[in-house]
């Protein structure tokens, strides 16, 4: 068994969709970010990447990279889940938590949409909302952050 441990932080920006965990979020303003900025999915991704010991989503889809500009981020999360994959490593499941003032979110599409994605149940994938209580930048409405943890098992 294997845990690794996943962080993402994107600022609001203007003109574009908000999207997290793959799934579009009626709100006014999107993420700022190189792809699509789903915070959810990235933070997902570098969890999947630290358990397999894989190095950071930085490495493997850098914002240099003009490839990857505007991509959806489950694109990213289908080749990190065959890098783990190949690696040796089964998805056992996933739990993540949204930092975010507004807007209010409906977790359960999130949930499956990763879920499909990692070839997991949707009962393997935790996605949970907390508000910083008006503390700090996400408080203030400056952006949306994400945590996740990953378990991997030896595939047999």
């Amino acid at each position: 068994m294997r845990v690794g441990i996943g962080y993402d932080l994107h600022g609001f920006v203007e003109g574009r969709p908000l999207v997290l965990g793959g799934v579009e979020v009626p709100y006014p303003r999107g993420l700022r970010g190189h792809s699509d900025a789903d915070v959810l999915t990235h933070a997902v991704i570098d969890a999947l990447l630290g358990a397999a010991a894989l190095g950071t989503i930085g490495e493997h889809f850098p914002d240099t990279d003009p490839r990857y500009a505007g991509v959806s981020s489950l694109v990213l999360l289908d080749e990190t889940v065959r890098l783990v994959a190949e690696a040796g490593y089964l998805v056992v499941n996933v739990d993540s938590v949204i930092t975010a003032q507004e807007p209010r979110l409906h977790l359960g599409t999130m949930a499956q949409t990763l879920a499909g994605r990692l070839g997991v149940e949707a009962s393997s994938v935790g996605v949970k909302a907390t508000s910083p209580e008006g503390l700090g930048a996400m408080g203030r409405r400056e952006g949306i952050a994400a945590q996740a943890v990953a378990l991997l098992e030896t595939r047999e």
